[in-house]
């Protein structure tokens, strides 16, 4: 009878240690996944202070995005020559823009691309994404340089050809994706609605205001109308991240020197117009992480400008005197 007893209290404790186990490597589970996922801009309890912790992984590394640029520090590479784009003057591109929850999002149609600029190959053009404050009022880019931050960043997210649309290989590779980094700053008169490509752009808000929203870009505008006045020649480069969970470290950055001007009525419209939830949750505003602690190596390219040894503007005095 007491053997019979103690056996009966075997079963009955390993019965529930079996489900105490089974408990804790649910909620173990459960918790992982959650990390992997519940990242946000505005809760205290999920922004970017807390990235280091829900995405550890990578969020706490060594060459994370974005980052002040020291322009006087930057150092000049020869090898940073002229990008070619293609199909950048493509009025198709664009097929679809999109409300993420986290920020306005816009796909690119296959065989628009990247090379050159110190790039080790071809990458094709995934997407590309905006980050922003509260209107002008706030600027929100992410990268800042000596310090000034723009209202608005706008990122081209590319990846290596020769990985022919794997994105999880390219995120293990600390130069898979190539992202091209573009200010925007507000124009400094009274305009409004320019440039029509940007108005063009911004007309779709209004159709993705709740997260999950998306749309059909029609054809009319490219990626080079998005882009006007910029000086594509003149950059910084420097390896790091993506700016958002699970911040791979796989990240060759450009960030370009000169901005893009847009009116300010319509960089007021991402912060006014879109959600970060349903109808009646709070407006997207503050999408960008700060910048990061550490110095890391930044490279710029020369520009456009030409380079003159002191022996060649000798002889253009002395054929000027002749």
């Amino acid at each position: 009878m007491k053997v019979s007893k103690l056996g009966s209290d075997v079963r009955f404790s390993m019965k529930w240690l079996i489900v105490a186990l089974a408990v804790c490597i649910t909620a173990s589970v459960v918790q992982g996944a959650s990390q992997s996922v519940a990242w946000c801009y505005h809760a205290p309890t999920c922004n970017d202070t807390r990235w280091p912790i829900i995405a550890a992984q990578f969020c706490n590394g060594t060459r994370q995005s974005p980052i002040n640029i020291k322009s006087a520090n930057a150092t000049v590479d020869g090898n940073l020559t002229a990008f070619t784009f293609f199909n950048f003057n493509s009025t198709t591109a664009l097929t679809k823009i999109e409300n993420t929850g986290k920020t306005v999002k816009v796909l690119l149609a296959s065989g628009v691309g990247v090379e050159g600029g110190g790039l080790s190959e071809r990458y094709d053009s995934l997407q590309f994404h905006l980050h922003w404050g509260n209107g002008t009022a706030i600027p929100g880019s992410e990268h800042t340089v000596d310090g000034k931050r723009y209202p608005m960043e706008l990122h081209i997210v590319n990846l290596k050809s020769s990985y022919n649309g794997n994105t999880t290989a390219g995120i293990a590779d600390p130069e898979g994706l190539a992202a091209l980094g573009f200010f925007i700053e507000a124009m400094s008169g009274n305009e409004t609605g320019q440039p029509a490509s940007w108005k063009t752009l911004t007309s779709y808000l209004t159709n993705i205001t709740r997260e999950g929203d998306s749309v059909s870009v029609a054809s009319g505008i490219s990626l080079d109308d998005l882009l006007p006045g910029v000086d594509r020649t003149k950059y910084f480069r420097y390896l790091g991240s993506l700016t958002t969970p699970n911040c791979n470290e796989a990240v060759v950055w450009t960030v370009f020197k000169e901005p893009v001007k847009v009116s300010k009525d319509l960089i007021d419209l991402f912060s006014n117009t879109v959600r970060i939830g349903n109808s009646t949750s709070q407006l997207m505003i503050n999408v960008f992480r700060n910048v990061q602690d550490g110095e890391l190596p930044v490279r710029t390219s020369s520009g456009s400008r030409p380079c003159y040894s002191l022996g060649l503007i000798v002889l253009i005095l002395v054929l000027c005197r002749s």
